[in-house]
């Protein structure tokens, strides 16, 4: 890690040009349209959404296709993990059975199911990608292996981007294969500059990268005593002089997650993220146009 203080890297915030930021549907939109979804991506499309952030996991027969929660109780009328069934067998569920109570939901047996990561980008072959990977058991050499044959035969590579909670799944990616800094590396980065004022980046700053985190990320402080340590609830949050750091080492684009809110939205314009990550882009279009 490079260490730069923030008194200099204010230099780089004053000539900073603000811009709108791009906007990228959360698992397709999923306030809007059954998460992860054809349909959730059409419907983020239609609302100006720039980019689609969708989660993936491995099938039985280590196809990726997109679903988030660990069981497909969760959203369809089926019961049980990705992994233990087949694509063709995972496409049987109903992925809009639970969305919508509130209006009697309206996605129910009308042809919504989880499709695999090949069909969508069939489907939508200028749409630009973010991959979220959050198979529980999936071996991560395996799982990316099969993530890059998929891109690569589809001529996807440069139009997605890999995003996990879990390093070894972005470590065990092919080196063709791009990718976002782990969440470990830049809550920690952004951990240095709230608490103590330090800017610490990676090495090789002459590299793109990408990071991605929450606007505001509750933490757990953990100090450590000559009799013992103590623990303490903290937040961490965005402001200009952790955009400042971010942007000292060059080539860096950074992505605000959970921005839901106007107020979120203005402030992230103003802090000149590149891009958002959004649950409606239905309420966001409100926004940027005004």
């Amino acid at each position: 890690m490079i260490k730069i203080f923030i008194a200099i890297s204010f230099l780089f915030y004053s000539v900073f040009v603000m811009t709108s930021p791009k906007i990228i549907a959360h698992r397709g939109g999923t306030a809007d349209a059954p998460e992860n979804t054809e349909i959730a991506i059409k419907t983020a499309l239609s609302n100006q959404a720039d980019a689609i952030w969708i989660t993936v996991q491995l099938s039985k027969d280590n196809v990726p296709v997109l679903y988030r929660p660990s069981d497909l109780k969760s959203l369809t009328n089926g019961q049980g993990a990705i992994s233990t069934f087949t694509a063709k067998e995972l496409a049987q569920w109903d992925a809009g059975y639970k969305y919508g109570e509130a209006q009697q939901f309206p996605y129910r047996n009308k042809g919504v199911t989880i499709p695999t990561l090949e069909y969508i980008l069939t489907q939508f072959p200028k749409t630009q990608f973010y991959i979220d990977l959050k198979s529980p058991d999936a071996d991560p050499v395996i799982q990316g292996k099969a993530l890059a044959s998929v891109l690569s035969k589809h001529n996807a590579l440069e139009r997605t981007r890999v995003y996990s909670t879990n390093s070894a799944f972005l470590d065990a990616l092919p080196d063709n294969v791009q990718r976002f800094e782990s969440r470990d590396v830049t809550r920690d980065i952004l951990a240095n500059i709230t608490m103590g004022h330090i800017c610490l980046l990676p090495e090789n700053l002459d590299i793109t990268r990408w990071y991605g985190l929450e606007l505001h990320r509750k933490v757990e402080v953990v100090e450590k005593y000559t009799l013992g340590e103590a623990r303490s609830a903290a937040v961490l949050s965005w402001d200009k002089d952790a955009m400042s750091c971010f942007r000292a080492g060059g080539n860096a684009h950074i992505v605000l997650f959970g921005i839901n809110t106007e107020k979120d939205y203005l402030q992230a314009v103003e802090l000149g993220a590149d891009a958002v990550m959004v649950d409606s882009p239905a309420k966001i279009k409100a926004f940027r146009k005004e």
